[in-house]
């Protein structure tokens, strides 16, 4: 599934190309996305100007003058600039610009979403109530700290939680977890403070070697240019079930924690 580094690299990659381009049309291939694509979409978005193309999480949102497309590339979905006019079976949505060219939300699983909402994007109700985001000043040790307290819950599903920090997914909370050397399994509400700021520190730093790597390629997601990410070549621990440890050699261990696959070397994290 695409998480914030691939989000925010399509976005990367995209918004110098979409900034001031005008939407002329809209044809929607594939209605039966996540939650149904609006009948009235191109009536609404048509004639209006992509101002920014902005992230949320792992939202994509257009901002347009009277409102935001907000975009989710669900499991298996990316969103592509191309010049041709020849589309596959899983382009779903496309919207054609100014320029001729065509963003593209392609989406073989189609768990993807592209909704228009006119008021305040940050009132929507996918957005409203999530956490602050892992890479602003507003996501800390403190933060994290101050939120588990009197949690049980092992401490990767508190941080997948998109109610506390948004955007970070399976990978990267294995990752961090890692890199901060914390026990995926540990009850979030006995951790102390100074751990939380490590682990907080650690989040941001995977995240950001992520982001400059161009993201992790899992399966079929590939960025803006059709190119994939490489950020799996330096993973630590996902996905590397039984192969040593690269600090301390111990093999891997792979667990089930939440219905979600969970990496961890038993030597190093506690």
């Amino acid at each position: 599934m695409p998480e914030l580094p691939e989000v925010e690299t399509t976005r990367r990659g995209l918004e110098p190309h979409l900034r001031g381009r005008r939407i002329v049309s809209v044809r929607v291939r594939q209605p039966r996305l996540r939650w149904p694509v609006a009948d009235g979409l191109a009536g609404q978005v048509c004639g209006q100007t992509i101002r920014a193309l902005q992230r949320r999480g792992k939202y994509l949102l257009l901002q347009l003058e009277t409102g935001h497309l907000i975009v989710h590339l669900g499991m298996s979905g990316s969103l592509r600039l191309t010049d041709t006019a020849t589309f596959g079976k899983h382009d779903h949505v496309i919207f054609t610009l100014d320029d001729g060219r065509s963003l593209v939300l392609r989406d073989p699983r189609r768990f993807g979403a592209v909704l228009w909402w006119p008021g305040p994007v940050e009132d929507h109700p996918l957005l409203r109530d999530l956490g602050p985001e892992p890479l602003s000043p507003d996501f800390d040790g403190a933060w994290l700290y101050r939120r588990s307290r009197g949690s049980r819950r092992a401490v990767k599903q508190f941080l997948m939680d998109q109610h506390v920090v948004a955007g970070i997914g399976n990978i990267y909370a294995n990752e961090a977890l890692f890199a901060a050397g914390i026990d995926p399994r540990r009850p979030a509400g006995r951790i102390g403070r100074r751990r939380y700021d490590c682990l907080a520190a650690a989040v941001k730093a995977v995240l950001e070697r992520a982001i400059v790597q161009g993201g992790t390629t899992l399966r079929d997601f590939v960025n803006d240019k059709g190119q994939p990410g490489y950020f799996q070549l330096a993973l630590q621990v996902y996905g590397r079930e039984g192969q040593p440890c690269p600090r301390c050699h111990t093999p891997i261990e792979r667990i089930t924690l939440g219905q979600r696959a969970t990496y961890l070397c038993p030597r190093c994290q506690r």
